[in-house]
């Protein structure tokens, strides 16, 4: 059974930093992506379907996460697969900060420092796992963009997370932190 792959991938006009996508994305929090229409009342984050207009490569990643967290190898069909990779790596990340004895509110402590955390590696940084598979932005003033675009998709992946994580009550999901263990690729963050 082959991996599953962004519908983004054939997403016309898509601009690209060495060979990541940056995408247009649903969110309130500032930064270098283009904005998408908030959802209507009667769709949430949980409930959107990949057609609807203001679906994200955010809503891909947590629907797919469950299915390639499974697999070692991944192959990466264009830039939109990359966005993809790393918004996995990622939530990988956040779950193992969630701990199933930590409420709603520290979970959202834990999560968020970590999303505003500036110290992170981003593609071509000699800390990136996954130097192999993408491309160092050409010059330092992409690389910024690239870093800003990534920490807009951080904070957002962590609210959305949460919000799946937590959507029973106060106690986190078993069904999501049975993946703490496991690593994509083999790689983390």
């Amino acid at each position: 059974m082959p991996a599953y792959h962004s519908v983004f991938l054939d997403e016309p006009n898509q601009h690209i930093i060495g060979n990541f996508a940056l995408l247009p994305l649903r969110t309130r929090t500032r930064g270098p992506a283009l904005q998408l229409s908030p959802l209507p009342a009667d769709i949430t984050d949980l409930t959107i379907d990949a057609s609807h207009e203001s679906y994200d490569p955010l809503d891909e990643v947590l629907q797919l996460f469950r299915a390639n967290a499974f697999f070692r190898n991944f192959e990466i069909k264009g830039p939109a697969d990359r966005v993809l990779i790393y918004g996995i790596l990622y939530v990988s990340e956040l779950l193992t900060k969630i701990k199933p004895s930590m409420g709603r509110r520290d979970a959202e402590k834990a999560i968020m420092n970590t999303a505003l955390d500036t110290n992170f590696a981003v593609p071509g940084d000699a800390g990136f796992p996954l130097n192999q598979a993408f491309e160092a932005p050409k010059d330092r003033q992409d690389a910024e963009t690239l870093r800003q675009y990534i920490m807009q998709m951080r904070q957002e992946l962590g609210q959305r997370l949460l919000a799946r994580v937590y959507s029973e009550g106060d106690k986190p999901s078993k069904w999501w932190l049975s993946f703490t263990k496991r690593k994509f690729m083999g790689k983390s963050l």
